[in-house]
């Protein structure tokens, strides 16, 4: 008989064959910390007794509270599966399973509880057959900058010698992996990823200040992503370490871009990079934008982690290495600077202006491309309300298009200064808004494209009357309003919308 592996400390096969045997599962799955029953409804899942330096679940007690935790952790984002723990029991010498939610200090094990969803609809089998869409990326990066939302600071995490500690320990493991990966890239990245750091490590300790450290997800890939009513539903977050997931927000959201980009799915990990933006609440020490310089460090890593973890996979599976080794590249380029460009998009409401703006983001700049600034969600975020909530009576006088123009200019130069190029989508009726644009590109010293799109009213009418949930507040009314405006003098690219 194989003796089990160091890491196992308690035997679980008694547990393991009564739950084979009550439950009658369709098929079960086995990883390295946990058993999954899944039956025609429901998923149960037994932790496995083993303990690592990251992750104990070494005793009964231990993985009892880790299974609650696990409830509640989740709980948060993906009410729609997660429903309880339950205990397995020992009386009369016999096991029996608990009921969901009950108490039980007798209890010899415990049991994370489930609803069963189809896994077809798990985002990483749908990114295979490309089922993905910018409509599902818009509805996820609302759903996570909410959730991030609701996370209280954390201190203690992720401050500047975190960071080594951890950069180092990737290096590490990286290195480990010998010639399953390849040994030149590794020690690229070994230079690279701490000089990356390096150069922002004061905006890493101002994150930390500001509270963008909270207790995420924490493991925010592909596969941890379902679609459920079709709505994307986040699930199976860290809940076994407090170190791995008390993380930078934006870090959470960087596996997420990091997976789709390595699929070559980048416009849609723009679109999710530009709905998070426009939805996630402000850190006026630390902003959003301008921790845009810390993303190619983060994606860096987060290829790196899935590199190491898939290249000691593969040798135990007795597979090829090119996939990580993909991982690796893809890691290493996250780190070439590239040099940022702003590009604006004017155009009186109706014109298309958002639609050519999420259509070209992507292809501008480093991964996963542009920054879209527009002036309707600066709007709506100075007011405090939600995107597609309307604007009330008088919001829009000259001095407030002044204010909202100012302040899409200011998040414009901060991204632009992080590394990351911009497109403004605003209408730029006004001829000194588009000289403030063109200025803006002379004082960061980056190239200017202007584009102007000229629309036919009844065309532009038609469009603002079918628009939905949308950041516009534009009517065919207004439209009427704004055909008579004195434009002046138009010099940027005319093209017909």
């Amino acid at each position: 008989m194989t003796a089990p592996p160091s890491f196992v400390v308690e035997d679980q096969s008694e547990v393991i064959d009564f739950l084979t045997r009550h439950l009658a599962p369709d098929r079960r799955i086995d990883t390295h910390g946990a058993v999954v029953f899944l039956t025609r409804e429901r998923g149960y899942k037994l932790k496995r007794a083993v303990k690592f330096p990251y992750m104990d679940f070494s005793t009964a007690e231990r993985r009892g509270a880790m299974c609650a935790a696990e409830i509640e952790i989740n709980h948060r984002l993906a009410p729609e599966i997660y429903l309880g723990t339950a205990p397995v029991r020992r009386r009369d010498g016999k096991l029996s399973l608990g009921e969901v939610g009950e108490h039980a200090d007798d209890a010899v094990d415990w049991l994370v509880v489930m609803r069963r969803f189809d896994e077809d609809g798990l985002f990483d089998r749908m990114a295979d057959r490309r089922a993905l869409t910018p409509e599902m990326m818009a509805a996820l990066g609302g759903r996570v900058a909410a959730y991030h939302d609701t996370l209280a600071p954390v201190s203690g995490f992720s401050g500047p010698d975190d960071y080594r500690r951890s950069v180092a320990a990737d290096i590490r493991q990286l290195r480990e992996q010998g010639d399953r990966l390849d040994q030149s890239i590794t020690e690229a990245l070994a230079a690279a990823l701490p000089a990356a750091l390096e150069a922002h490590i004061e905006l890493v300790a101002r994150r930390a200040g500001a509270g963008a450290v909270r207790r995420c997800h924490g493991d925010l890939h592909l596969r941890n992503i379902v679609l459920i009513d079709g709505k994307p539903v986040p699930f199976d977050a860290i809940e076994f370490s407090e170190r791995m997931a008390s993380i930078d927000v934006l870090y959470d959201l960087a596996f997420t871009l990091m997976d789709l980009c390595e699929r070559g799915l980048r416009p849609l990990a723009n679109r999710l990079f530009n709905e998070w933006l426009w939805r996630i609440a402000e850190l006026p020490q630390a902003p959003h934008d301008e921790a845009l310089a810390l993303l190619p460090h983060f994606l860096s890593r987060r290829a790196c982690v899935r590199a190491f973890v898939d290249a000691a996979g593969a040798a135990v599976a007795g597979k090829g290495y090119e996939g990580p080794r993909a991982y690796q590249r893809m890691a290493l380029d996250f780190l070439h600077p590239a040099s940022p460009r702003l590009l604006a998009i004017g155009g009186l409401s109706g014109s298309g202006k958002t639609t050519l703006a999420v259509k070209l983001a992507p292809e501008i700049g480093r991964a996963p491309g542009a920054v879209v600034a527009r002036s309707d969600v600066e709007r709506k975020r100075q007011a405090g309300i939600a995107l597609e909530q309307r604007m009330p009576p008088g919001s829009y006088s000259a001095g407030a298009s002044t204010r909202v123009y100012d302040a899409l200019m200011a998040r414009a130069e901060r991204v632009l200064r992080a590394g990351y190029s911009v497109v403004l989508d605003a209408v730029f009726a006004r001829e000194d808004e588009r000289v403030a644009a063109e200025a803006l590109a002379l004082k960061t010293g980056v190239p200017f494209e202007g584009i102007w799109l000229d629309v036919p009213k009844d065309v532009a009418q038609a469009r603002v009357a079918n628009r939905r949930a949308d950041a516009s507040d534009a009517t065919a009314a207004v439209v009427e309003r704004q055909f008579e405006y004195d434009l002046g003098r138009i010099t940027w690219d005319r093209r017909p919308a």
